[in-house]
């Protein structure tokens, strides 16, 4: 059964402690035995040849997503611009946290790896049963991870999914090898649609050379370029680069406002761990072509993707490419 391997999972008679106490059945559990680890599958032809994530062709592999520290220490980071998608989430002191999600191509490397966070599971869940990299969780929080769709890669579990660099200081030292990484998954569901939807932009928009999105101790500026038919992504006043790719320029981004609310957890300096919500419904900027245009966005169902529509109702096309959301405060 998905993410019933060995260390992976507890014991039969804890998963259903785990399965009865855990959100009335907001997770998936299963009190099935642990099947024997399989190698990682070949990538198979997505549907019509193009990923549900980008509108790019791409082969359909399985889907893997990775807690990315993005605080100065932890930048230029490494794998960036590889990813499908990236999510921008708020975390402890109004600081940022990065979750990239990556199927249609793997880099050699991906971090500095950071912990998981509880918005992380709702997110998620419309991925399937992914695979999550991460580099650790509260002590209270492990439950919840335990329980959910995941198949974990952690430093603790797979350490020779991880490598330690000698050029940072710890905590913003931990890379992840993702070959690696879904080889210890092999649970891991290929990708499927999320809801989004790609091709040529709505009409009107707001022509804009650059979109600012503040958090309580961030600020992001995504600056279109013409040159990159992308927007370059600056946090407190410095582009955002990867170590193998250069400088940062999704195709879109969209600018999804949300409800950030305190958790019941909190970090190990006693903060209180923020909750972003991602379901529901609300307004959205959709950055694309050099144009900004408003949008609503729609998640009633936990399990199923987002939808963006024009103000009217009309679903709006995000342009083929690497899609940045930013999980912005209402």
């Amino acid at each position: 059964m998905p993410g019933a391997r060995g260390p992976r999972r507890p014991g039969r008679v804890l998963t259903a402690l785990l399965c009865a106490v855990t959100a009335a059945g907001l997770y998936g559990c299963s009190d099935s035995g642990p099947p024997a680890p399989t190698p990682t599958r070949a990538p198979t032809t997505a549907p019509g040849g193009v990923s549900p994530f980008t509108g790019l062709p791409a082969r359909s592999g399985p889907v893997l997503a990775v807690k990315i520290d993005n605080v100065a220490a932890a930048r230029p980071q490494t794998g960036l611009g590889a990813a499908d998608l990236v999510y921008v989430e708020q975390v402890e002191g109004g600081v940022t946290r990065l979750l990239a999600v990556y199927s249609s191509r793997l880099p050699e490397s991906v971090g500095p790896v950071r912990s998981a966070r509880e918005s992380d599971l709702a997110l998620l869940r419309a991925f399937g049963h992914p695979a999550l990299a991460y580099s650790g969780a509260q002590t209270a929080l492990n439950p919840l991870l335990a329980a959910a769709p995941l198949d974990l890669v952690s430093e603790g579990t797979d350490p020779g999914a991880f490598r330690r660099s000698p050029d940072r200081p710890a905590p913003h030292n931990l890379y992840l090898r993702p070959e690696r990484a879904l080889a210890a998954a092999p649970d891991a569901s290929d990708a499927r649609p999320i809801g989004l939807r790609f091709g040529a932009a709505p009409d009107g928009g707001t022509p804009t050379a650059t979109e600012t999105v503040r958090f309580p101790a961030a600020r992001y500026a995504f600056s279109w370029s013409a040159a990159d038919r992308g927007w370059r992504v600056a946090l407190d006043g410095r582009p955002v680069t990867s170590t193998d790719s250069g400088p940062l320029a999704p195709a879109t981004v969209v600018v999804q406002r949300v409800t950030v609310r305190p958790s019941a957890f909190r970090d190990v300096n006693g903060a209180v761990s923020p909750y972003t919500e991602t379901t529901g419904s609300g307004t959205a900027t959709v950055l694309r072509d050099g144009r900004a245009h408003e949008a609503r966005w729609s998640r009633p169902d936990p399990a199923g993707g987002t939808s963006f529509t024009t103000p009217d109702g009309r679903p709006l096309a995000l342009a083929p490419g690497q899609v940045w959301f930013v999980l912005a405060p209402r």
